[in-house]
């Protein structure tokens, strides 16, 4: 086996001084918080992104259901119990005496007119797309607090799905995207400065627990070595997303499994990359080893399929590909035979702040690559260029792109996996094949054991037919928590970040 050596972490001085303003004063209830990468936007149906979840989600807008992200156990929230009536009816009891932001009531209607917007084709949906494609959801109102969802087709985890369904007033524009969320939760939108910072401020009139935390402040720095030292030097409270190589400190820095699993989106239509035996050669071009415990953590683990193995589909027989070079060589000698054209140039693109040591990460990859006879550049571009270019229906004029991208599925079923990204009709999806279409069809219907077996078929022909993606790594992250909070992470704390679970210790 060949060892290659990595390109190091590109070194910043932590004596980087910072223009965010000055260091939190002791006696402050306020809290700062340093985020990789800044957000274009603030919609709550755009709640599915990590930057704009991490932000909002359960801060300021609420869901019906949630899930513990100790167990995968489903809890209420503004939903306080759930009944199936039928095989395609689910009644829901909502919380009374919560109201929005705004001041308008949360009620029946309020979730009607949610679901209506999420569903909405003319609206720009993260989370349609996500997590609600094929699927139709009537809403029916009995009375203020009792609501009726009909859905086609069946849908036996309704309640899980509507821990993914941010509720709005229903006064929220049902086609137009918003830069000012209302919701429930206990922090109200105060300010956004594009760039730069957004500001949340605690809501008096909450309906459960009031939180220690007065102000949140999310400042942006792409830098994973000047985030964390923001926390040492007082600038910041908490880092959520830092490198490896930055969590040096026990006292402060603390590790933990999230669900996020990095892959090489491939442009599947686009030549050579719409020859699977290319695909194929990707795959084996890439010593996955060769990352871990070096640009990467030790504890992150070679990826066989996106989703982990305990979200209900994870096929247990499938294996990360094995890194052999010349077998790699030998498939793009076949494919050029036939006239495949495997010398076109093909693009890595990355977008900033999107991972830890991405540079690195991206110059490995494409090292690799190289070495097997493929001619590879690398290139960075923005978040919305860098959604556009992955996004169904894929631009004309795409280029023979591979794009170094991350999907978080911390619900606990493969539905919100496999529609997304694989069928025919996925927001993100680079496949049109009828046999996969029918697994994730006939899986979304089922319950208990067949649904599991049905989903499991279905990463098996992704896995072993199609191959239209490099699965790399199920990650781990690093936070950085500084002296004046108490705050654990979790496996939710990629997407979501509640203020209301960050508490001040006594001595400040």
């Amino acid at each position: 086996m060949r060892h290659w050596t990595l390109p190091g972490a590109a070194a910043i001085a932590a004596t980087f001084w910072l223009a965010a303003g000055p260091a939190i004063a002791d006696a402050s209830k306020d809290v700062t918080i340093v985020l990789p990468d800044s957000i274009d936007n603030l919609d709550p149906c755009r709640s599915a992104r990590n930057d704009v979840g991490r932000i909002i989600k359960q801060n300021v807008t609420e869901t019906l259901t949630q899930i513990n992200a100790e167990d995968g156990s489903l809890q209420p929230r503004l939903a306080t119990t759930w009944q199936q009536v039928d095989s395609n009816t689910w009644r829901l009891t909502l919380r009374s005496g919560v109201k929005f932001h705004d001041g308008s009531p949360f009620d029946a209607n309020a979730v009607a007119r949610s679901i209506e917007r999420t569903l909405n084709p003319k609206l720009d949906c993260t989370n349609r797309q996500k997590f609600f494609g094929g699927v139709m959801l009537t809403p029916k109102v009995i009375d203020a607090q009792t609501l009726e969802i009909a859905t086609v087709p069946p849908q036996p985890i309704l309640p899980t799905l509507l821990s993914t369904l941010t509720i709005v007033p229903a006064s929220t524009p049902l086609d137009q995207a918003v830069k000012n969320p209302v919701g429930t939760g206990p922090y109200v939108f105060k300010e956004w400065v594009s760039g730069q910072k957004v500001v949340l401020e605690r809501f008096d009139g909450y309906w459960g627990a009031k939180p220690e935390v007065e102000h949140a402040i999310f400042v942006y720095r792409g830098e994973s070595t000047v985030a964390a030292a923001m926390v040492t030097t007082g600038e910041a409270d908490l880092a959520p997303y830092i490198a490896v190589q930055d969590a040096t400190d026990p006292k402060t820095d603390v590790g933990y499994l999230n669900t996020d699993t990095a892959q090489v989106v491939l442009a599947n239509n686009v030549p050579p990359l719409n020859d699977i035996r290319v695909r194929k050669a990707l795959n084996l071009a890439v010593d996955r080893q060769a990352f871990i415990g070096t640009i990467l953590s030790k504890d992150v683990l070679p990826a066989s399929q996106l989703v982990l193995p305990f979200i209900n589909g994870y096929a247990p027989d499938l294996k990360p590909w094995p890194y052999d070079p010349e077998q790699a060589k030998k498939l793009l000698a076949a494919a050029k035979a036939d006239g495949v054209p495997v010398d076109r140039e093909l693009t890595l693109f990355g977008r900033p702040g999107f991972m830890a040591n991405l540079p690195d990460v991206m110059s490995a990859l494409a090292q690799m690559l190289k070495a097997v006879g493929l001619h590879v550049k690398t290139q960075m571009i923005e978040k919305a260029q860098f959604i556009q270019l992955v996004s169904a229906p894929h631009p004309a004029d795409r280029p023979a792109g591979m794009f170094l991208n991350l999907h978080d599925n911390s619900s606990g079923d493969a539905v919100f996996t496999l529609f997304f990204k694989y069928s025919s009709k996925g927001g993100q999806s680079e496949l049109a094949d009828p046999e996969l279409d029918k697994l994730i069809i006939e899986g979304g219907q089922a319950t208990g054991d067949k649904r599991r077996e049905l989903y499991q078929q279905a990463f098996r022909r992704i896995t072993k037919d199609i191959v239209p993606d490099v699965m790399l790594f199920h990650l781990v992250g690093s936070s950085r928590v500084g002296p004046r909070i108490d705050f654990k992470p979790n496996a939710l704390t990629n997407n979501e970040l509640p203020i209301a679970a960050i508490t001040l210790k006594p001595k400040f």
